[in-house]
């Protein structure tokens, strides 16, 4: 393939993601069309159908986009095998891309990402290194919702907020364990 089909087919891929991503803001997933997407990007179903096997392909695409776009951020983290929590970079990706997360959310990808670095040397200290695939869904679950529940109210509170939230969650855990340890 030359380089101006290429072009032209990555312009035509973002025509097709940008108006998908516009109608999941107002519909569901299973009201949309491929002739909707097509007709509003201006493009014809074959040009849909050469980029993707259907919307449920073309949802997948926007979920690896998303996920590929956040591994970036923490890459160094990921090849180090280290958790820096840093989780002010996080939200502030977020409120860069709210649009893209509701996105995500809304196509129900929520439930199935993995955590990719766990801090053991944490797990050890507060968990005893017991349970801690327990501790992990626990806390990929509620982090999960404080960012759904931010994104659905607007992003109102800055990042920074949102990271002491999430702090003052785990405050005092040292002591919580020791005190129920008996």
């Amino acid at each position: 393939m030359n380089t101006a089909n290429n072009k032209r087919r990555k312009t035509s891929c973002r025509k097709i993601e940008k108006v998908f991503v516009e109608l999941l803001q107002t519909r569901e997933l299973t009201e949309i069309r491929v002739s909707d997407i097509c007709k509003q990007a201006g493009l014809n179903r074959t040009t849909f159908y050469a980029n993707y096997t259907d919307i449920y392909g073309l949802a997948d695409s926007i979920r690896d986009k998303l996920e590929a776009n956040l591994a970036e951020l923490y890459k160094e983290e990921i090849s180090a095998k280290v958790n820096s929590h840093n989780y002010l970079k996080l939200f502030r990706h977020i409120r860069e891309n709210q649009v893209f997360y509701r996105t995500y959310f809304k196509l129900g990808y929520d439930n199935n990402y993995k955590i990719v670095t766990y801090d053991t040397e944490l797990a050890k200290k507060y968990f005893r290194n017991r349970f801690v695939s327990y501790h992990m869904e626990f806390f990929k679950s509620g982090l999960t919702q404080i960012i759904k529940l931010w994104l659905q109210n607007g992003c109102r509170e800055t990042p920074e907020e949102m990271f002491e939230i999430i702090k003052s969650e785990y405050q005092g855990r040292e002591a919580f364990f020791t005190a129920n340890s008996e």
